[in-house]
């Protein structure tokens, strides 16, 4: 998996605030807002991310209506999980993220390896 480009990210995010199925003249509206884009890109661009499976899509009269297949947690989860998989030394790589983080972000860190320990326990 690789990381989204620019506009495929731009699309993404206003699918993940969104949080309902959108059209191509939905996300474009959106998205025009910021800089001028055609119609024809962001199809495109969705088009592509549904080929990529980063995207589902229904019918809805005539337009197709598109939804992500993951929540934004998934998605940067799963390019975490990807970057540790490709790290040489993976324990290394864990330990400099650690060593990085603030105060309560390693606390935040503690939570949720418990709860994944506890969801692994039931």
């Amino acid at each position: 998996m690789r990381p989204f480009g620019e506009l495929e990210a731009a699309v993404m995010d206003v699918l993940w605030r969104r949080g309902t199925p959108a059209t191509v003249r939905d996300v474009l509206a959106e998205l025009t807002a910021s800089r001028p884009l055609a119609y024809t890109t962001v199809m495109t661009v969705m088009d592509n991310l549904h080929r990529k499976d980063a995207l589902r899509r229904e019918m809805d009269g005539r337009a197709w209506r598109y939804s992500p297949t993951r929540t934004r947690a998934e998605h940067s989860a799963a390019i975490l999980q990807e970057v540790l998989s490709a790290a040489g030394d993976r324990d290394e790589v864990l330990m400099h993220f650690v060593a990085d983080l603030d105060a309560d972000a390693v606390a935040s860190l503690r939570t949720a390896v418990e709860a994944a320990r506890q969801a692994h326990r039931s």
